[in-house]
């Protein structure tokens, strides 16, 4: 087979794998959508929890009440069907990696997607109740405390988004490490400018209050200390001669052309 070959072949591969990841949020997402006032409903209780009695949400926008309790079902059916698209990376890649790589790979990948969830969760049952709590009870007498439910929809994902990009710091640790970019004991030396950057992202991308700056800080650098706990247990990753790596990709090469024809 020619490299010409090979490599359309390749793109075919990658064709029918983004088209079946993306077939699956649709499958979900479809299941899921007659319960999309349902899912928005969840997403909102931390809000609606806080505010004051008689308090409510609103819409601004003419179709608002229709696209964004689509766009909460499109997120969930995202992340239901996350596992199965990661896995079509991981069939798409795999083949190219060597041993050693595809042991460290698909564990960090899976942990990765948890330790994502668990970011989110920690957003979703301890921020969001904190910070909206103390949004009501400093709101001027005589203000009538409510939100867009876009606005709401933006505010949620982009937290989202900073817990579960926080949460994922022991992965980072882990990978620097393994792949020898740098060393435990340097990024000890890195500590203080760790805890300073930890609350300048929690002022970055938390709402401006105390509370939530410190609920986003503290976690990076605990998060940031069990990297460094973990990353010992694993190591660097094991050297090998150029010999055998170049050997063991052709061999991996061989049996993805093979598939492939």
């Amino acid at each position: 087979m020619s490299m010409q070959d090979t490599f359309i072949s390749h793109l075919v591969e990658l064709r029918d794998r983004l088209l079946r990841a993306i077939l699956a949020v649709l499958i979900v997402f479809l299941c899921l959508f007659p319960w999309a006032r349902d899912l928005y409903a969840v997403l909102a209780q931390p809000l609606l929890a806080a505010l004051p009695v008689g308090g409510q949400m609103i819409a601004t926008d003419v179709v608002g009440v229709f696209l964004v309790p689509v766009k909460v079902a499109l997120l969930v059916a995202f992340l239901i069907a996350l596992p199965y698209v990661l896995y079509q990376v991981w069939g798409f890649v795999a083949p190219g990696l060597y041993s050693h790589e595809k042991r460290l790979v698909l564990p960090l990948v899976v942990a990765s997607w948890l330790l994502f969830l668990v970011g989110m969760s920690f957003a979703y049952f301890l921020v969001f109740p904190m910070v909206f709590k103390f949004m009501a009870s400093i709101a001027p007498q005589g203000v009538a405390w409510m939100t867009d439910i876009d606005k709401y929809l933006s505010f949620v994902l982009t937290t989202f988004i900073a817990f579960g990009i926080t949460f994922e710091v022991p992965v980072v640790v882990i990978v620097l490490v393994r792949a020898g970019v740098i060393t435990i004991e340097k990024l000890k030396e890195f500590r203080p400018y760790v805890i300073v950057g930890a609350f300048v992202v929690g002022a970055v991308f938390t709402p401006p209050d105390v509370i939530s700056q410190i609920m986003l800080a503290v976690p990076l650098c605990l998060l940031f200390e069990a990297g460094l706990i973990l990353a010992r247990f694993g190591g660097r990753a094991p050297v090998r001669s150029d010999a055998g790596e170049e050997g063991e990709l052709d061999k991996n090469l061989e049996r993805t052309e093979a598939g492939h024809k």
